[in-house]
């Protein structure tokens, strides 16, 4: 899955919870929020102001939040494992610990979620 074909993906399932998710989607939308934040920061910064610019992406990081989470539920999903793990969020060592989670392969074959996401990158299946 590429870069742009992830964020696609992202956004069609905007609020789409169930399924599951391959690692490049998961990873792929994350580095698109990363540097989406950074640049609109820095763009609205340099022309209006630092308060607006700060303002503005904190806009934007609302506006992903929710298919935000529904990447990483359906990633987790993949791992058959339940998206309430997502609030580990809510503190700061629980952060940590789902990006590393992040890192694992899916579980091989159909789970309680559905099946397989087949994804050639993934080549450890």
């Amino acid at each position: 899955m590429s870069f742009f074909e992830a964020i696609a993906a992202c956004f069609g399932k905007y609020a789409t919870f169930s399924g599951r998710a391959s690692r490049a989607e998961y990873w792929w939308f994350a580095l698109f929020t990363i540097l989406a934040w950074l640049i609109i920061n820095a763009l609205v910064s340099s022309f209006v102001g630092p308060q607006i610019g700060i303002n503005t992406s904190y806009v934007f990081l609302l506006l992903v939040l929710l298919p935000s989470l529904a990447v990483g539920a359906r990633r987790l999903h993949d791992m058959n494992v339940s998206a309430w793990w997502l609030l580990l969020h809510t503190t700061g060592v629980g952060s940590v610990i789902l990006c590393i989670w992040m890192l694992f392969p899916g579980s091989t074959g159909a789970n309680r979620f559905g099946a397989p996401v087949v994804d050639p990158e993934d080549v450890s299946r």
